[in-house]
């Protein structure tokens, strides 16, 4: 029935589709398997995307050649850049968006590709050949062939769903779980656990009182996610408001009257939760101090009612949800759609995978997305896109496709999932960068779209636009730094400012980096204005980050070329850990375990010390 494929992908969420729509752009013939093709990118929680650090891994997708940002500008309904009283290094794009147009965006473009094909099935085993993984067996008795699988199930392995002591299997709601796909991989060598998740109440927005929230309006001034000029973004007026309210002593009684039908906390729920991402249940007992809690009240779409109560996620019985929910203020009518839930499911640890993510245990196998412990769209995106691109290159024999941890977070998200177990759904924040000020969500262009074009992602045209915005940037900036300003000129200006005067001439760069000082301001005077007119808000905005932050730059620049060294010492194959005598024996075993190629990635596994590294490099030398 079906012909031999390049790649299967398993599973039609953010990390499948992603993976699927980058197999077929990059010419690999793909299959992506799914068990409701009605599901296809689905937002199965917040229907948002972006936000802090996640926001800055959505760009890099686009920059690379990903339709994450794509699909995300066409479908968003609010845009707003977070932290933008902070510094340039973490600020980040959030968009809400039209859950269901968010879905059917990304159908489209996947029926649009010619190299992809979409099958309704649900995939219970792998095919293995030798020791290599080889395609799929799925439930309705098919044996597909690929040279290469991707699992993306998400949390759709023996999940089980929890409201209250009402329990009943399912990856999400009104969805079948995925029954012995596990025991199979357990089969062949591979370890797994639980993790859990969970999802807030959704209410008629029609029953509530906005009057009695603070609203949050979109920016003015639309960044949006993706370079590419021809997808279209949405204006400021065409915008819908998110709201904030809060929770107080009242709701937090409710709530504790229901802790006795809890299976939280009645332990029915073994897996840990995203730390980050507590339940309102933990929320209230973890921070018994605080007597209120925010309130994040989210439209799902432009033609619907349904709003999504974010900060209220909760496994608590729906009639403690709804009793709890009308104390919230302007929720008094409020009439509830769905009640929230939590769902358990199967996870296997991504210390089993390279960096490519390529299973150790069983080659030609990909694991991306929550299947390897992440949390949230935008981490499973990316894995997925990454996960394509080996996929790929392994087929057509082309090298390993890894970004550093000074080059994009997205490295940084893969170094840390499978170097560092965790036992607890990994998510992105700004804080794991250490490089952060390099990796900032503006210069995502800058910093990946010429890796993007080698890859075969990144089109021509698009690719010369953004040389011409490159050069801009070049040559505003070197402008910058050469062309001085007279004291008679500048003066007047840096007084208004509150700035002290000039006593002779210096350059824009100089000025630029006084903390009261910008591009903006600086148009104002007569030589600039014709310099800056030929450029775009957004090369100035480039020219001046890098103007203000030059010396800070160039300090995490050297200090990653120095990390970057010990990524060029290799470590044998072959190597026995139990030979070096002087390690400590957390670290031998950890050594053992994740078994790292280099010294550089030796040296972020948790527990391997500094001391343990000189006497690694000692022992390599000898």
């Amino acid at each position: 029935m079906f012909e031999y494929y390049d790649v299967i992908v398993v599973g039609g969420g953010h990390a499948g589709c992603e993976a699927a729509m980058c197999c077929g752009s990059l010419g690999s013939r793909t299959l992506l398997i799914t068990s409701n093709l009605m599901t296809i990118g689905q937002m199965s929680c917040n229907p948002s995307m972006g936000g802090i650090a996640k926001g800055q891994i959505v760009r890099e997708i686009d920059a690379l050649g990903g339709y994450s940002g794509k699909v995300t500008d066409i479908s968003t309904i609010q845009f707003r850049m977070l932290n933008r009283s902070k510094g340039p290094a973490v600020w980040s794009p959030r968009a809400q968006c039209d859950r269901s147009l968010f879905a059917h965006t990304w159908r489209a473009y996947l029926e649009k590709n010619p190299n992809v094909d979409l099958w309704q099935d649900t995939v219970i085993d792998i095919i293995i050949k030798g020791s290599a993984c080889c395609g799929v067996k799925t439930f309705l008795g098919l044996n597909i062939s690929a040279r290469c699988v991707i699992l993306t199930n998400g949390t759709f392995l023996n999940g089980r769903i929890f409201i209250g002591q009402h329990t009943f299997d399912g990856g999400r709601i009104a969805e079948n779980r995925v029954y012995t796909l596990t025991d199979n991989l357990v089969k062949y060598g591979l370890k797994t656990g639980r993790m859990k998740t969970g999802t807030p109440p959704r209410v008629d927005g029609s029953t509530l009182d906005y009057s009695m929230m603070i609203e949050q309006p979109g920016d003015e001034d639309i960044v949006g996610f993706s370079f590419d000029e021809k997808v279209k973004k949405i204006k400021p007026s065409e915008q819908i408001s998110c709201f904030l309210t809060y929770t107080n002593q009242r709701v937090h009684d409710i709530l504790r009257l229901g802790f006795d039908r809890s299976p939280l906390f009645k332990k029915q729920i073994t897996g840990l939760g995203p730390r980050y991402c507590p339940s309102i249940e933990d929320k209230i007992t973890r921070f018994a101090d605080r007597d209120r809690h925010q309130i994040f009240v989210e439209p799902e779409g432009r033609d619907t009612t349904e709003v999504y109560i974010n900060g209220f996620s909760t496994s608590l019985p729906e009639d403690i949800q709804l009793e709890a929910i009308r104390e919230i203020k302007g929720f008094h009518n409020a009439k509830m759609i769905r009640p929230a839930y939590a769902v358990e499911y199967d996870y296997f640890p991504a210390i089993q995978l390279h960096h490519t993510l390529e299973s150790k245990i069983i080659p030609n196998l990909f694991l991306a997305g929550q299947i390897n412990g992440t949390t949230g769209y935008e981490e499973a995106a990316a894995q997925g896109f990454v996960a394509a691109v080996n996929a790929h290159n392994k087929i057509n024999n082309r090298g390993e496709f890894v970004l550093k941890r000074s080059e994009a977070y997205i490295g940084v998200l893969i170094d840390d999932i499978v170097l560092k177990e965790s036992f607890e759904p990994y998510r992105m924040f700004t804080a794991r960068a250490e490089f952060r000020l390099l990796l900032r969500q503006d210069n995502a262009d800058l910093r990946l779209t010429e890796i993007g074009h080698k890859l075969g992602l990144i089109d021509k045209e698009r690719l010369e636009k953004f040389l011409k915005y490159k050069g801009e940037v070049e040559n505003l900036y070197d402008e910058c730094i050469k062309k001085t300003i007279s004291p008679c000129e500048i003066n007047s200006l840096l007084e208004d400012c509150g700035s002290e005067p000039l006593s002779e001439s210096r350059t824009i760069a100089t000025i630029l980096k006084r903390p009261e000082m910008n591009l903006k301001l600086l148009a104002s005077c007569d030589s600039m204005k014709n310099i800056l007119s030929e450029h775009s808000e957004r090369v100035r905005e480039q020219v001046e980050i890098q103007i203000k932050y030059d010396e800070y730059l160039d300090k995490e620049r050297f200090n990653a070329d120095k990390i970057s060294q010990l990524e060029y010492i290799s470590i044998p194959n072959d190597i026995d850990y139990d030979e070096i005598k002087s390690i400590s024996n957390e670290a031998r075993e950890k050594l053992k375990l994740i078994r790292p190629r280099t010294i550089g990635e030796a040296s972020r596994i948790s527990g391997v010390s500094n001391a343990d590294i000189t006497i690694l490099i000692v022992f390599i030398r000898r």
